[in-house]
This record gives C-alpha cells, structure tokens and sequence, in this order.
C-alpha cells in the first residue's frame, strides 16, 4: 500500500484531533486561539489533501475513506466539546446531537448501499454543509469579542445556516438511496427471476 502526500496530510488531520480536545478542556482567551488556529490548520490540510490527490491524480482507496473520516471526527470532536466544556456561552448540546446524527446517519445508508453494491457519492448539498460548518466552529473556538466582533454570534449565525443546510443534504441522501433501502416489490423480484 502506498502512502501519498494527500494521505499523509489526511492522517495529520487525525492526528490533530487529541490536541484540539486538550485545548478545549481549558477555557480563557489564549487556549481557545490557539485551538481555533489548530482548527484552522487542519482545515487548511482539507483543501489541500483534495487539491493535490486532483492535481497530481493521486486519489487513492485510502484516502477515499479516510477524508471524509477525518473530516467527521475533527468536526464532531469540536462540536461536542464546544456544547460540553465549561464556559458561556455555548453552543446548546441538541444542535450537535441533531449534526452528529446526520453524521452517523448517512455514515450508516452508505454502509448499507456498498454492502448492497452502489456508492453513494457525496453531493454538493454535503461540501456546503462541509464549508459552513468549518466556518461556524471557528468563530464558536475562538468565543471572545475581539474587534468589535463577537465571535461567538457569528458562529452561531453561521451554525444555524449550517444547521438548515445539514438536515437538508441529509433527508436528500435519504431520498436519493431509498431504493437501496426499500426491499425490491414484486415486478423487480419478477424481472430478475426471468433472467
């Protein structure tokens, strides 16, 4: 198995995940910069593992499973230490339920699509929700008034968006693999019986 350039980025991505759950176990304004800068790099790898594989055509099996795992886990690990750590204000604790269940949800459809021969590919609707989430999580990270912004309330601003976005990229991969759901009726039995 070869270790591409894209790869390596992505694994860092992971890698990043057990620090930026550190940083968030503290609260005042320098831990939450620096965990919103750690956040911001690893986005940062994001863009650039995609760019490089699509370059460089260097898209391998790997990565194709492990960014969108280090894509859930860096995301869903900030979620649910933003609505856990002890600090106000905060992100309330059913909006990342409501995220990380569209996660584990769709997670989940796909796992049952491949076992049932179809790749469900990912949709525009899901790079969006992708982007605005990122979005939010660092103006949530970085919480304080710097500027005259408030970046807690921009965050969130930007999180109810995604919020909307999120449920409805979700309920469309719904849509788009019940047939792969639903068990075939009785003129689909019929025709591959005849073959």
């Amino acid at each position: 198995m070869t270790i591409t350039a894209p790869n390596v980025l992505t694994l860092m991505r992971i890698a990043v995940v057990p620090l930026l759950i550190y940083l968030l176990t503290f609260t005042g304004p320098i831990p939450s910069a620096i965990a919103a800068a750690v956040f911001f790099v690893a986005t940062l790898t994001d863009f650039l593992d995609g760019y490089i594989a699509r370059i460089y055509g260097s898209v391998t099996n790997l990565g194709k499973f492990l960014d969108p795992l280090a894509d859930k886990l860096l995301v869903t690990s900030a979620l649910i230490m933003l609505a856990a750590m002890p600090r106000t204000p905060r992100i309330p604790a059913w909006i990342v339920v409501v995220l990380v269940a569209r996660e584990l949800l769709v997670t989940g459809l796909r796992a049952v699509a491949a076992s049932r021969g179809r790749i469900i590919a990912a949709e525009e609707l899901g790079k969006y929700k992708m982007a605005l989430q990122a979005i939010a999580l660092h103006g949530l990270l970085i919480n304080y008034t710097y500027f005259h912004v408030d970046f807690f309330a921009a965050g969130m601003f930007v999180m109810w968006i995604a919020l909307v976005v999120t449920v409805w990229s979700g309920a469309d991969y719904f849509v788009r693999a019940w047939g792969v759901l639903m068990p075939p009726g009785p003129a689909a039995i019929a025709k591959r019986a005849a073959i």
